[in-house]
Order: structure tokens, then sequence, then C-alpha cells
């Protein structure tokens, strides 16, 4: 059974309001490391399977810029935060207000910054989902890689041993006035941390 299809039309809303709480808890930090207000756009959360992540980040040869991580406690699973190139230099530049100097690779400074984005989201949407359901979720050390999107999900697969057959989508818009920046939060839970956290959400696993 796929229980992110019974999950689907009977607790989006639940979701929703997740990813609503995740985004105003990371606006927050974000606002409090970056020294400035910013905002982010009421996220829209989706369920796909997971062989339509890398198509819907722009295919598998698609170049991209993911911030990833182990997720440990009581419902494992794995995380990924990815943009384009030229979302993450956006995010650099009108947010985190640093001097880009080049747009084709990211400097250790840039990609030390694009972690920090990278964990504060990940602990801002964990740290809501968690309270949903009562399960203990906190992400590890994050880890960032440049490279084709198909070859980011392997390696995905080959450090964390095996993924789940479903992810959350979560589309991020970051505002800072009339500036926007776009990224993806992908969250693919492991095949036996779908029960739990689908029984914590209330959802009924047997089938009508």
């Amino acid at each position: 059974m796929n229980f992110f299809k019974k999950l689907e039309g009977f607790k989006m809303d639940v979701l929703k309001e997740v990813g609503n709480i995740g985004a105003g808890n990371a606006a927050t930090a974000l606002s409090q490391l970056l020294d400035k207000p910013i905002d982010m756009a009421v996220p829209k959360v989706q369920i796909l399977p997971f062989e339509q992540i890398a198509e819907k980040v722009g295919g598998q040869e698609q170049i991209v810029l993911a911030v990833f991580f182990r997720v440990e406690g009581d419902a494992p699973g794995n995380l990924f935060f990815i943009l384009t190139p030229e979302a993450g230099k956006g995010l650099l530049r009108r947010l985190a207000g640093l001097e880009v100097i080049d747009e084709e690779q990211f400097s250790e400074m840039e990609q030390s910054a694009l972690s920090e984005i990278g964990n504060i989201l990940a602990g801002s949407y964990l740290s809501s989902l968690a309270d949903f359901t009562g399960l203990s979720m906190t992400p590890t050390v994050p880890g960032l890689a440049y490279d084709m999107a198909g070859a980011i999900l392997n390696y995905g697969l080959i450090q964390f041993g095996e993924m789940g057959d479903d992810a959350l989508l979560i589309d991020t818009t970051f505002l800072e006035g009339k500036d926007e920046v776009e990224g993806q939060f992908f969250l693919i839970p492991d095949p036996e941390s779908f029960e739990k956290i689908f029984i914590a959400l209330g959802v009924p696993l047997q089938d009508d």
C-alpha cells in the first residue's frame, strides 16, 4: 500500500499547515541571522514519487545546488534543499548581502552561508512536523553539492543506503522587499518511517 496516497486529500491541510508554520519559523530565524526583515511566501506543498524529484528541478542533467541532510530520531529519512545556481547566487546576493564575484563557482564562504540557510530551513520544517506528530526528528550536519540533479540524488542513495518511494515537496520562496528567490525542499522519509508519521497525523492505514 502506498501510504502517501492514503495521506493525499486526507491530511494535506495538515501538511500545508506544517509548511506554513515552518516557513514562518524559518523567516524569523533568517531575519535574526541576517539582521534584516526576511519574509517567506505561503509554501506550496505536494507529494510526489521519488523518481520525479529530478524532473521537478529541471531534469536529471540539470545543474543544481543542493544542501542535504540525514534526518535522525523517531522517523528517520533524508532532506534535500535544491536551488538552481542562479537562485543560489540570488539568495547570497539579495538576502545574505554577500558580494558575488564568480557567477560560475561557489566560494567556501558562499557554500558555508548556503549550508547555514539550508540548516535553518531544515530545522524549522522538521520542528514544525515534530510539533504536529509528537515525533523527534533532527537534521544532521548539512552537506552541500553542486552537480547534476540525477548525480546528487544517486549520491544520496549511496550515502544514505536507501530512500523512501515518495517525497514531500515544499516549494519555498524567500521575500526581501521586491526581491524573491525560489528553492525546493524535499523530505523523503525512510520506508519504515511512513507508518509512524501517518499514525501520528491520524491517517487511517487500513484500506476502506
